[in-house]
């Protein structure tokens, strides 16, 4: 991207382009057919953080096409969420993964140096919530911001959630990741005056409803600055939460 970039300011400084068609050119989509995949190599420049790869429903052979090519455009580090085992041995076969078997996720390239205005808190009510809150917290971190991770720390055991504190009210963003009735979110909420993120997972018993129950009562919370994303998804709460990291006020 920086080459890219360097020759388009040289083509105005050239005179070659005008400024308006500098901008043009910058701003087009640019992507890579490889047949079964269109993969978006304009992303980081529009967006800040390249193209992740939805792994789930995705060959060993077609995961790998993907990253590969956006590896080699220099569209690092390359995630890959949602990732089983055996598809994570057969990409680590080819390309140099880092592969996380609690948050299914897979990492090629070199983690970031944290950038964000502050830290990311990410905080889950029970252990079995850890899929998805690892899932926060890696690509939170992929993103360039420093994480906190506070796990099992739901409202039922209040006080292991109280022992924290200081930790959620120094964070500028947190992610509240839980099932069941879901109502971390809420309480955390009412503690702390940055934004909340919740993210409500299919954790939990009949009526829970794979987790329609949590959202439902995330979406109903009485706490403001309370936000909520789509079931099981840590990675939408991460580029959330990154976004907010990465303001600044007055710009």
């Amino acid at each position: 991207m920086e080459n890219e970039l360097r020759e388009l300011l040289e083509s105005v400084r050239s005179g070659r382009l005008s400024v308006e068609e500098a901008l043009s050119e910058w701003n087009k989509q640019s992507y890579e057919d490889i047949g079964y995949a269109k993969v978006d190599l304009g992303r980081q420049k529009r967006q800040g953080v390249s193209e992740v790869i939805y792994g789930a429903g995705k060959t060993g052979d077609q995961i790998c096409g993907i990253a590969k090519t956006l590896a080699e455009r220099g569209q690092t580090p390359v995630v890959i969420t949602r990732m089983s085992e055996d598809k994570a041995a057969m990409v680590g076969d080819v390309l140099p993964l880092r592969y996380d078997p609690i948050s299914h996720c897979g990492i090629i390239g070199e983690m970031p140096i944290p950038s964000g205005i502050g830290c990311i808190a990410v905080a889950c009510a029970g252990t079995s919530d850890l899929p998805v809150a690892e899932e926060a917290a890696l690509c939170a971190e992929v993103f360039g911001n420093e994480v906190i991770r506070l796990y099992d720390v739901g409202v039922i055991g209040l006080d292991r959630l109280l022992s924290h504190l200081d930790e959620l009210r120094s964070a500028s963003v947190v992610i509240a990741v839980a099932g069941m009735n879901g109502t971390l979110p809420t309480v955390i909420g009412g503690l702390v005056s940055c934004p909340v993120i919740a993210v409500p997972t299919s954790v939990g018993y009949g009526t829970s409803f794979g987790g329609v129950t949590a959202l439902l009562s995330m979406l109903n919370t009485a706490a403001s600055g309370v936000t909520v994303v789509n079931i099981d998804n840590g990675f939408g709460a991460a580029y959330s939460a990154s976004l907010i990291n990465h303001m600044e006020v007055g710009k």
